[in-house]
């Protein structure tokens, strides 16, 4: 097979300019095939035949040969390319014949920078205790003699990570008892040479003594500081979020971010696994669903977007899987949030079961991802019947009893064309986009709270004549928080996940080094802990803000472990923001953390950037 590559460069006005070499024969007007990351155009050197989104087939001009490049240039419309994630993924050349070849020299993985000198903290834990006593002294720690009844997945999990076991024959003595003013995620450990003493207000509080021991022996070099730790939480949701829809990542890969959410002190893995691009657990009501949307590539349901080449890429996850990655999760204290789309980021959905739009709508509405028909219509009796399925079979598989339902990101002009929606519009009352929405939501979300089921949405989904969703529905604030603080004042529940801030997908820099998105900031490890989710001046709404929860869209992976120095460090700010203190969180030397820290990523063996 010959060899084609792309040479490609960011521009000085964020556009890119690229050329395809090949030592093969030559070939007339080749078309290359590639996505970036954002919706945009061809400027010169071809014209785009195919799109969808930010996929791209792209008819270059003139003849492709060992002698001769093409040359060729494209932009991602209102955005700028800012650094290497940016740059053409999955490319390959389509033949005339239909067959495909791939073409090398695409970008891959975060620049981890070198180690930087930092200044070891006293007690080398994340996320920092509400209270640390020394007694000024050290001892070396071998572990303890034996672990609680119940909790064996420490020692595993000890074991996974590179940690070791926290047992040892010759480990020290540790006696647990209950203090239930400590609450039921609330611990103290009082440590002395060879005796150690840890008090819980329960099997959470008694789990998180158990880790703060496991980490800081390997974070102080095999010695223990001695002295009195007493914690507790400062948020009942600590969570973190993977996309698994726009990138298929395996089980093992799930349970490592699983085993690092528990030394983290996370208690909530949202589970993303539907989205425009895919619809990924093998559920029983819609098999066409997941069967017909599993794999991206050339002639597949979806093109190759988001790296997804020539393919076929991706896969599913059986309800075994599921059941594995619940039960694995629920061994290290951690709940696991499933979440399906509704009524948009639903492309895939609408391309399997076109049944489900108005075959009469004339609109033109665009996705921020530059998809068109990427919205249900709720004005459809059979939509309501296939999400009500959906919804109940999913919910029925987690034990968390919590679904979430999406509704984000609803495009502008969506349903303007749709007679069926102006129907309903005039039936029940409505005038926007955003009462037809909240109607549709409500009504699924009323089945649910039915059933004892939670619901969780996007903070979209509050809009709405009617209210929007209602049914005392969490609601994730994505945008800033000031979404999430409306919210709480309206009387919501709210877990706050504002991308400036905890958004792991987001560059760490501005260097066209680095790697990631920028539509909502440069996020760096100091980002990550330079807000607080409750403003001091609206105590009242400590109540209503259930937490923190960092996010990990998955546009630009293309490989799983492509995610690791996107989520280490700065995953250490996320952990820390969601326990600690006001006081304490806002203080942190984090860089010292994660200088700290590189023992615990290395024995994990888990890419850490260090330029954070």
């Amino acid at each position: 097979m010959p060899d084609h590559t792309l040479d490609a460069r960011i521009t000085e006005t964020g556009t890119i300019d690229c050329v395809l070499k090949t030592s093969g024969h030559a070939l007339i007007d080749p078309v290359i095939c590639f996505s970036l990351m954002a919706p945009g155009d061809v400027i010169s050197g071809g014209r785009l035949i195919e799109g969808c989104g930010s996929f791209y087939a792209v008819q270059l001009d003139g003849t492709l040969s060992p002698d001769t490049p093409l040359a060729f240039s494209v932009g991602h419309g209102t955005f700028r390319a800012a650094n290497r994630a940016w740059l053409p993924l999955g490319v390959y050349l389509r033949l005339s014949d239909g067959t495909t070849q791939p073409v090398t020299g695409g970008p891959a993985g975060a620049w981890l920078g070198e180690p930087t000198p930092t200044t070891q903290p006293d007690l080398a834990l994340v996320p920092p205790p509400s209270s640390w006593t020394p007694n000024g002294n050290t001892a070396p720690f071998p572990g303890i003699a034996s672990l609680p009844d119940g909790l064996e997945a420490i020692d595993q999990l000890g074991v996974r990570t590179g940690l070791g076991p926290l047992t040892t024959p010759d480990g020290w003595t540790c006696e647990t008892e209950i203090d239930t003013s400590l609450g039921k995620e609330g611990y103290r450990l009082k440590l002395a040479p060879g005796m150690i003493t840890l008090a819980a207000g329960g099997i959470g509080g008694v789990r998180y003594g158990l880790i703060s021991l496991l980490t800081l022996r390997a974070t102080h070099g095999g010695d223990l500081p001695l002295g009195v730790i007493e914690d507790n939480p400062r948020f009942e949701w600590r969570g973190q979020h993977l996309d698994c829809a726009r990138h298929f990542y395996r089980v093992e890969t799930i349970e490592r971010l699983l085993d690092l959410m528990a030394l983290m002190k996370l208690n909530v893995f949202h589970w993303h696994f539907a989205d425009d691009e895919a619809f990924r657990l093998e559920i029983e009501c819609a098999p066409a669903l997941w069967e017909d949307s599993a794999f991206r590539g050339e002639g597949q349901v979806i093109p190759g977007v988001f790296g997804g080449g020539a393919g076929p890429t991706g896969g599913t996850y059986s309800k075994l899987d599921a059941v594995h990655i619940i039960s694995r999760a629920r061994e290290l204290g951690i709940d696991v949030l499933p979440e399906i789309e509704f009524p948009a980021h639903a492309l895939v959905t609408a391309r399997i079961f076109p049944n489900l739009r108005d075959p009469e709508d004339t609109g033109t509405e665009t996705s921020v991802q530059g998809y068109t028909k990427n919205v249900v219509s709720p004005a459809i009796p059979e939509t309501e019947a296939f999400f009500d399925a959906i919804a109940q079979e999913v919910a029925a598989l987690f034990p968390f009893a919590h679904l979430h339902l999406g509704g984000d990101e609803l495009p502008e002009n969506t349903w303007d064309g749709s007679p069926l929606v102006d129907a309903l519009k005039a039936r029940e009352g409505l005038t926007t986009k955003e009462d037809v929405q909240g109607w549709a939501m409500e009504r699924l979300a009323t089945k649910l709270a039915a059933a004892g089921i939670t619901p969780c949405a996007w903070e979209e989904s509050m809009l709405g004549c009617q209210g929007g969703i209602g049914h005392d529905t969490i609601l994730f604030s994505w945008k800033g928080q000031e979404a999430g603080l409306a919210a709480a004042r309206r009387g919501h529940p709210v877990v706050m996940c504002p991308a400036q801030n905890v958004y792991m997908d987001m560059a760490h820099t501005s260097d066209t080094d680095d790697w990631g998105a920028n539509w909502a900031a440069y996020v760096s490890l100091a980002d990550t802990i330079a807000w607080d989710p409750v403003p001091e001046d609206e105590p009242e709404l400590e109540t209503l803000i259930k937490g923190v929860e960092g996010a990990f869209w998955s546009e630009f992976t293309t490989q799983d472990d492509e995610i690791e120095p996107m989520l280490a460090p700065r995953i250490l700010g996320v952990a820390s923001k969601a326990w600690s203190t006001r006081s304490i969180s806002s203080s942190l030397d984090l860089a010292g953390f994660a200088g700290a820290y590189q023992t615990i990523f290395g024995a994990m063996n888990w890419a850490m950037k260090h330029d954070a």
